[in-house]
Parts: C-alpha cells; structure tokens; sequence
C-alpha cells in the first residue's frame, strides 16, 4: 500500500492544488488505475474538469511527463540506491526540492519553477492593479 497511490490520494492532492493555484481546463493523465477510477473521473466532472488521457502505448501524448520522468529516473531514481523506502522519501523530497527551487529549467528561460511560478504571480498583481 505504501508504495502505490490510490484515487482518493490523487483527488486529495488535486482538490488542494486547486485551492491553491485554481483549476485548470482538463487533467491530462496516462491510463493508470489511480487516474480512470470511478472515484476521480466522478471528482472530476463534480469540478468541471475534463480529462485529456494518454492513449495505451503512446506516451508521447504527454511528452511533458515524459521527459520529467525521465529525468527524474537519469537524476534521482537510477543515482541513488534505496535500502528503504524511509530513505527512498528523504532523497526523492531532497530531489524534488532541488529540482523545484535550485535547479534551472531551459523550458522555462532557465529560471527555477519557483521563480517561474513567483513571476507569473507578479504579471497577475500588475495586470490587476492595472484595471
């Protein structure tokens, strides 16, 4: 159990993402179980949400993804070597935390997507405050 996510987690951390940053148009997800269960397909009509999912064996329809899980796999997961899933946690958080607040992103003018984020709100205040 520990080591799979089940729908009920996925709409947790979805409901709270979208209280923080607003709801997106669509979720576009691979066929995982979590994300074609009953519970989050209801979840995600009750919200208004459209789901966008992958086609089976086509997995660059969400390129995106993709390419973050293959570098989360060539920088993180293929590095290390984890004798528990206690320290498989701490390194994989230590990680997300670099990749997060350290580590420049091309994609995103080499800018951290903290910095990114943090930019975005900054346009959103001015565009505002412009009204």
């Amino acid at each position: 159990m520990a080591g799979s996510i089940r729908s009920e987690r996925v709409v947790e951390v979805l409901s709270r993402l979208i209280s923080e940053r607003g709801a997106p148009k669509f979720l576009r997800s691979d066929n995982g179980p979590e994300f074609v269960s009953t519970r989050l397909l209801q979840w995600a009509a009750d919200e208004g949400l459209q789901m966008a999912l992958s086609q089976p064996g086509k997995p660059w329809q969400n390129g995106t993804d993709e390419s973050f899980n293959g570098k989360f796999r060539d920088e993180c997961l293929s590095m290390e070597y984890f004798r528990n899933r206690t320290e498989a946690r701490v390194v994989i958080e230590q990680w997300r935390c670099h990749y997060n607040a350290v580590r420049p992103h091309s994609a995103l003018g080499y800018l951290t997507p903290a910095q990114f984020v943090e930019s975005l709100s900054g346009k959103d205040h001015e565009a505002t405050s412009l009204k």
